[in-house]
C-alpha cells in the first residue's frame, strides 16, 4: 500500500514515525518540543506551538512519499474558537486544578455522580473539556460568549492540516473524553455544553475509525485522529481480553470491552476506543509516587535502589502491608484519606519489608482497580504493563501473581503516534478498497517481554488476600 505517518503532539513535544502500510514497521522518525514563552501558565498554551514543532518535526523531507497521516493528540485540551475560527484565548490543557471547584458545581448542577454517569458515562473531573468550559464561564466570562465553536487538541490540528475547511471532524475516542459526548449512545449532549458554557456552541462531526476527515491541497489523506490513549491501545494492538496498566505518579487501568460501562459510582469512566469499540478505564490517584515517596523515606536516590531493596524481602513483605493512599484517592473514592502502614512487628522493621510493601501497596492498588473492571464483565487475560516503573525487577516479580494474568512489557516506544500511523493506514486502505471499512490492518505486535504468574500465582492470591483484609478493615464497604 506504500507509507503512512502517525504524529502524536503531546503535552510537551510532536513525535513523528513513518511507517510501512502493510506491515507497521517504523522506517523514519521525527522529533521536536513545543516552543515554550516564558512566564506562561502551563495550563494555558497558544495553540500555534503545537504546529510550530509539528513543522519542525516533519523536517529533513521526513513525510517525503507519505500518502496518508494520522493525528493522535493530548486528551482533555480544549480549543475555544469564535466565529471566524480563531483562538478566544489561548488552549485549556492538562489537569488544571483551577477547575476543581467547576468540577464539583458541574457535579451538583446536574443532580450528583449518577446523574453525570448516565449522561456520559463519566464524573467530572478538573481535566476535562467540560469542566473547563464552566470555569471559562465563571471567571473568563467575556471569552466564554465569544466562544462559538468547540475542538480538542487533535481535532484543531487536523482541521490546520487540512486547511480550515468548513467541516470540522473528530472521532469517538476523542468525543468521549469531553464530558458531553456518550460513548454508549454515539451523540453529543448539548444540555451540557450549555449548562457549563452558559450557551451553545458548534461541535465536530464525529466520524468513524476507518473514516478520512479529509484530503489536504497536496493530495495527502487525513484520518480521523483521536486521542493519545486510544491512539496507545491501537498501536499496542490490544483487544478483547486484554488490559493496560500505566504506571505513572498515578495509575490507569484501561481495557477493550464490546460495550459501554455506565458506572453510577463513578469508578469507570467509559471511553471509546479508535476501532469501534469501547475502552472502559480506572484510575488510581497513587502509582510512581508511592515508590518515590518509599525512596524518599529510605534515603535512597532512584527507584533502581528501592527495587533492588524490596527483591532482599519476601512476598507479603513480612505481614508489612501498605495502603498508598498517599493523595487521597479515587479507586476506591477515598478522596480526603491518607495512607496507612499497617503489620508493623518488630522483625518486619527492616527497609527491605518497606521497600517490598510499597511495591506490592503499589501493585495491589492497581489490582483493585483491575478488580473493579472484571466486576462489570471485563474479561482480562493478558496485562499489558507501560511506563519507566514497569521495567523494575520488583514490579516484574510480582505483578503477574498479584493481577493473576500474563503480564506482558512491551520494549519502550512511542505507541500513541504509532496508533496514528496504523489509523491513517487504515483510512488509506479504505480509501483504495483493499481493506474492510471493519477492520483495521494487521500489523506486527510490540516487542516485548512477557511474564508468567506460574507457580507464584498462590503466593500472589495470598498477599493480594493480607492487602484486601487490611483495606476492608480500616476502609469497610470502601468498594460496595
Amino acid at each position: 500500500m506504500g507509507i503512512v505517518a502517525g504524529l502524536d503532539s503531546s503535552p510537551d513535544f510532536t513525535r513523528i514515525v513513518v511507517c510501512d502500510a502493510d506491515t507497521g514497521a517504523v522506517l523514519k522518525q521525527g522529533y521536536a518540543a513545543h516552543p515554550v514563552e516564558g512566564g506562561g501558565r502551563a495550563s494555558d498554551v497558544d495553540p500555534q506551538a503545537w504546529l510550530l514543532s509539528l513543522g519542525e518535526a516533519a523536517g529533513g523531507g521526513l513525510l517525503e512519499g507519505v500518502q496518508a497521516i494520522g493525528v493522535s493528540s493530548q486528551q482533555n485540551a480544549v480549543v475555544p474558537l469564535d466565529a471566524q475560527g480563531n483562538t478566544v484565548r489561548p488552549a485549556m490543557v492538562g489537569g488544571d486544578k483551577r477547575a476543581q471547584v467547576a468540577a464539583a458545581d458541574l457535579v451538583d448542577a446536574l443532580g450528583g455522580r449518577e446523574a453525570w454517569a448516565q449522561a456520559v458515562g463519566c464524573v467530572p473531573q478538573a481535566a476535562q473539556p467540560v469542566t473547563k468550559l464552566r470555569w471559562l464561564n465563571k471567571t473568563e466570562p467575556d471569552a466564554a460568549l465569544r466562544t462559538a465553536v468547540l475542538l480538542q487538541a487533535h481535532d484543531w490540528l487536523v482541521w490546520q492540516l487540512l486547511g480550515r475547511p468548513v467541516r470540522r471532524t473528530t472521532d469517538r475516542g476523542g468525543a468521549s473524553g469531553t464530558g458531553y459526548w456518550s460513548a454508549a449512545t454515539g451523540a453529543y449532549r448539548a444540555d451540557l455544553v450549555e449548562l457549563a458554557l452558559g450557551h451553545q456552541a458548534m461541535l465536530p462531526e464525529v466520524i468513524g475509525p476507518s473514516d478520512a476527515a479529509g484530503t489536504t491541497p497536496e493530495g495527502l489523506l487525513i484520518s480521523a485522529g483521536t486521542g493519545e490513549t486510544m491512539a496507545a491501545a491501537f498501536g499496542l494492538g490490544i483487544g478483547l481480553g486484554d488490559a493496560v496498566v500505566s504506571l505513572g505518579a498515578s495509575g490507569s487501568v484501561m481495557a477493550v470491552h464490546p460495550e459501554a460501562l455506565v458506572d453510577n459510582s463513578g469508578m469507570i469512566t467509559s471511553l471509546a476506543d479508535a476501532t469501534g469499540m469501547h475502552l472502559p478505564v480506572v484510575t488510581t490517584l497513587n502509582a510512581v509516587r508511592t515508590l518515590r515517596g518509599a525512596a524518599e523515606m529510605l534515603g535512597l536516590g532512584d527507584l533502581e535502589s528501592l527495587s533492588e531493596l524490596a527483591m532482599k524481602s519476601t512476598p507479603g513483605a513480612h505481614g508489612l502491608v501498605l495502603l498508598p493512599y498517599l493523595e487521597g484517592e479515587r479507586t476506591p473514592n477515598l478522596p480526603h484519606t491518607a495512607g496507612t502502614l499497617s503489620g508493623l512487628r518488630r522483625e518486619s522493621m527492616k527497609p527491605e519489608h518497606l521497600a517490598r510493601a510499597a511495591f506490592e501497596g503499589m501493585l495491589c492498588g492497581l489490582a483493585d482497580a483491575l478488580d473493579v473492571l472484571r466486576g462489570r464483565g471485563v474479561e482480562v487475560r493478558r496485562v499489558f504493563l507501560l511506563g519507566a516503573a514497569a521495567e523494575l525487577s520488583a514490579v516484574q516479580a510480582a505483578a503477574p501473581a498479584l493481577f493473576g494474568a500474563q503480564v506482558v512489557v512491551p520494549q519502550p516506544a512511542d505507541y500513541a503516534a504509532i496508533g496514528a500511523a496504523r489509523q491513517a493506514a487504515w483510512a488509506l486502505g479504505v480509501q483504495q478498497g483493499t481493506l474492510d471499512p471493519r477492520t483495521p490492518p494487521m500489523w506486527q505486535g510490540p516487542a516485548a517481554q512477557v511474564l508468567e504468574p506460574g507457580e507464584e500465582l498462590a503466593v500472589g492470591q495470598a498477599v493480594r488476600q493480607q492487602y484486601v483484609s487490611v483495606r476492608e478493615q480500616t476502609y469497610p464497604g470502601a468498594f460496595r
